[in-house]
């Protein structure tokens, strides 16, 4: 379980890098976004989840702005980060049903909605869906990989690992 929290592992020569990924997934992404999800409920949390079709958009609107502000700040410092990308994973499996499916198919599915698009079909959902695979699959990077080398978990690891480590940073 501590792996899983705080990435317990030998530093790799991406280490560095991940910061960037991490900076990408919860700063540029998820963090804004789930500020604008709250903030502006009627645009971008219940009312789109309501015209997407998704059941009881009240809730689920202010609880996935929620989730994107939590996860998005834990993965920006790095905090239990293997654990936050879980919640977002799921959310984005859930954008990209809820959203690219109607549009690959050209028609609603289940509850879901398809929007007033020029085309529709596999390009039309592969261009729409671009961002939401960028995402997801930056997620799946940080689950396997880890916070890296800057981040609170790897500081929590290092002191676990040491003892106390009330002398180590």
């Amino acid at each position: 379980m501590n792996t899983l929290l705080f990435g317990g592992h030998k530093a790799k020569s991406c280490d560095n890098a991940t910061i960037f990924i991490r900076l990408a997934v919860g700063l540029a992404v998820f963090f804004p976004e789930g500020l604008q999800k709250v903030m502006f409920a009627d645009i971008l949390g219940a009312g789109r989840f309501a015209r997407i079709g998704i059941p009881e958009p009240e809730f689920f609107g202010y609880f996935v702005g929620v989730v994107e502000i939590l996860c998005g700040l834990m993965i920006i410092f790095g905090i239990a980060t293997r654990l936050a990308t879980v919640p977002l994973i799921i959310t984005m499996c859930v954008a990209l049903v809820s959203t690219k499916l109607p549009i690959l198919l050209g028609h609603d599915w289940w509850v879901f909605h398809v929007r007033e698009l020029s085309r529709y079909g596999f390009w039309s959902a592969q261009h729409e869906a671009r961002t939401d695979m960028v995402m997801l699959l930056s997620l799946v990077f940080l689950f396997i990989a880890g916070a890296g080398r800057w981040s609170v978990d790897r500081w929590l690891w290092r002191n676990q690992k040491h003892g106390n480590g009330a002398n180590t940073i």
